[in-house]
């Protein structure tokens, strides 16, 4: 396994280039992610003396919701192979009266980067956990063939019907058989039953002690009727997971969050305290700077710990976002505004950018919609005024209510092709032209009731 997340470094044009195919716009944000991402290779490349001086350049985004925030940090991680999460800050204020659980953040990055090494290694031992799948198979085909009997003669017997057996089974001859296989349940978690602890170890602080006493049970065995084929692939996986080196995992995983991990601070402009409100703001306002002091630690540089390990903040790359309609930056604690040293402000989206969207991105909505109706044979066309139209119908509606972005198009296009997609399944073998009048048609009664779309758009 490589030292590095990405092998191959793209440039701040290439990972622009890339976000480009999936978020129209939005250029400074994608230059600023693009550049922040390239500062970690660049750091790499460090004498180590100096790498640990170089701290990431956090970066806040400010905008209206819908216009691509979310979207550029997530399509970033994947782009880059990088652990990401996504956090909504406002659930901290839920906890108590300041955000106490702030630490869970970590513990989720790491199980993010575990799984992507998780992931890696069990794709490394693949061909030998298949091999030891297919000898598993051949003794539920053949049982009792190994051992038993005796003389050469009948050794030679059994060894020529595995053999023959094991042709036929590689050549997929055996696939459509049932067999009955044996596979290891996980185990009973008592103690996510006993303490209400919620599922999934990442923001658990209790995971390795579920962990642990999860083990002392013991792995229970179910048996299971499927196809050979099947088997092999539950097999495969079963004989993967043995194989794999658990600490070396836990090491991997806790290296790829401190060296490339991402988390994306969302809706932060809710937990701001506003100066303007002076004494009147009450225990709400309180609640707010508390959670912004106790996510201090967490940007600022800390070591929490997860049940892989000791983890390091230090190089922990942090994108926070909100619209900021009400606040402003300025209203964040100054030493957290300290650590977003860059600031990008995002634009709302207008007719343009709702027909490129529609039209250029990489699985677009059309292209979505097109092959969905397309798997009951139902061909469906959209012509450039049609797109327009929707386009236009996503903007009006923006505007009559709430600007809901992009995420509009959304539920222009369910208004729009509702009819067609109850009945394509009746339908096969059609072709159906979407024009502007057909679009039209299905909107402007909504659209002219303003009433009617709130509930509707």
């Amino acid at each position: 396994m490589t030292r590095s997340a990405d092998p191959h470094p793209k440039t701040p044009r290439e990972i622009v280039a890339k976000l480009d195919r999936y978020v129209v716009g939005q250029a400074a944000a994608k230059r600023a992610v693009a550049i922040a991402m390239r500062n970690r290779w660049r750091r790499t490349q460090l004498a180590e003396s100096l790498q640990e001086e170089v701290k990431p350049k956090n970066i806040i985004m400010v905008g209206p919701t819908g216009v691509g925030k979310t979207e550029i940090a997530r399509r970033l991680a994947r782009l880059t192979r990088a652990p990401f999460v996504k956090i909504e800050v406002t659930k901290f204020t839920e906890v108590g009266y300041v955000g106490r659980d702030v630490d869970t953040i970590v513990r989720d990055l790491v199980e993010a980067a575990a799984q992507i090494v998780r992931a890696e290694m069990m794709h490394e031992v693949r061909a030998e956990a298949a091999r030891r799948a297919r000898q598993r198979i051949l003794d539920v085909l053949l049982p009792g063939a190994e051992g038993a009997g005796a003389g050469e003669e009948a050794a030679a017997a059994r060894h020529r019907t595995r053999a023959r057996m094991q042709e036929l089974l590689e050549a997929g001859k055996l696939d459509d058989r049932e067999v009955e296989i044996e596979l290891e349940a996980p185990p009973t978690d008592w103690t996510s039953m006993l303490l209400g602890a919620g599922p999934g170890g990442g923001g658990d602080p209790l995971a390795g002690l579920r962990e642990s006493l999860a083990e002392l049970g013991g792995r229970r065995r179910h048996k299971q009727r499927v196809s050979v084929r099947r088997a092999i692939e539950l097999l495969t996986d079963e004989e993967a997971d043995k194989l794999l080196d658990r600490e070396r995992l836990g090491r991997e995983a806790v290296r790829r969050a401190e060296t490339s991990g991402i988390v994306f601070l969302d809706e932060i402009d809710k937990i701001c305290a506003r100066r303007d409100r002076g004494a009147g703001g009450g225990a709400a306002e309180v609640s707010r700077e508390g959670v912004q002091r106790d996510l201090l630690p967490l940007v600022e540089g800390t070591t929490v710990t997860t049940r892989h390990g000791p983890v390091r903040t230090d190089h922990v790359l942090f994108i926070a976002a909100g619209a900021f309609h009400v606040a402003k930056v300025s209203d964040l604690i100054p030493e957290l505004q300290g650590r977003f040293p860059i600031r990008v402000e995002l634009s709302s989206l207008g007719v343009e950018d709702f027909v490129r969207i529609l039209t250029e991105t990489d699985a677009s909505l059309l292209e979505q919609y097109k092959a969905l109706l397309g798997t009951e044979s139902v061909e469906v066309t959209f012509t450039e005024e049609a797109v327009a139209a929707i386009a236009q119908a996503a903007a009006e509606a923006n505007a009559a209510l709430e600007n809901i972005g992009a995420r509009r198009l959304h539920t222009v296009l369910e208004r729009v092709l509702e009819e067609l997609s109850f009945e394509a399944s009746e339908m096969p073998g059609q072709k159906v032209t979407i024009d502007a009048g057909y679009v039209r048609k299905r909107l402007d009664t909504v659209l002219s009731d303003r009433d009617l779309a709130r509930h509707i758009l």
